[in-house]
């Protein structure tokens, strides 16, 4: 028994120092040396140095002067321990759970339909704007949402719709290698070049 005993914990621990601490380590610092960008989270900061945010996490946007995400659904904790909704929370990641055929999920895609057709009810509703992603914070958009909401942005910030429209086309993200993924826009981005233009 103690002879075969021996070998099996030499084994754990030879593995448990390669595969728990060695290479970990090593994956570690490659990343650090290759991609430092994004292996400390695609942080973006803002003119004075600060953290405003991560190019990988959506943010709630509600003012009417901003391109609003897709939303969210993920939700927190209040003081009694009970859940509650707390959009774009990034340490709960999670979609609805809610089925297409759920009453709850018909219910909020049919008011945020209305809402947005109000808007803007000259263009069709872009699903991305009334559908949650599997993760609850996703940063992109559909160019066709960014641009749905040009008209609202515009005329909150008091600027002309084709300069708002022009800033949302020079901030469309294209293909990966023009191969993976789709055409996307990311909010924070979008939004920091649109406070950069003023209005």
């Amino acid at each position: 028994m103690a002879k075969e005993l021996r070998p099996a914990i030499l084994l754990l621990l030879l593995l448990t120092l390669i595969l728990g601490v060695a290479y970990p380590l090593g994956m570690t610092g490659l990343a650090q040396l290759l991609f430092p960008y994004q292996a400390n989270g695609s942080l973006i900061l803002g003119k004075d140095g600060t953290v405003i945010g991560s190019e990988l996490i959506g943010q709630n946007f509600a003012s009417e002067k901003y391109f609003h995400g897709r939303p969210s659904v993920t939700t927190g904790t209040d003081a009694q321990g009970n859940s509650v909704a707390e959009p774009y929370n990034a340490a709960n990641s999670l979609g609805s759970q809610l089925g297409p055929t759920a009453k709850a999920l018909i219910d909020r895609v049919t008011a945020d339909s209305a809402t947005l057709k109000a808007e803007n009810p000259s263009t069709p509703v872009p699903v991305d704007l009334v559908t949650t992603s599997a993760s609850g914070f996703d940063p992109d958009i559909t160019p066709a949402a960014a641009l749905f909401q040009v008209p609202r942005v515009a005329k909150a910030r008091g600027l002309s719709e084709d300069r708002v429209r022009q800033l949302v086309q020079d901030n469309i993200e294209g293909r990966f290698l023009g191969l993976v993924g789709e055409p996307h826009v990311n909010v924070l981005k979008l939004n920091m070049a649109l406070d950069g233009l003023g209005g």
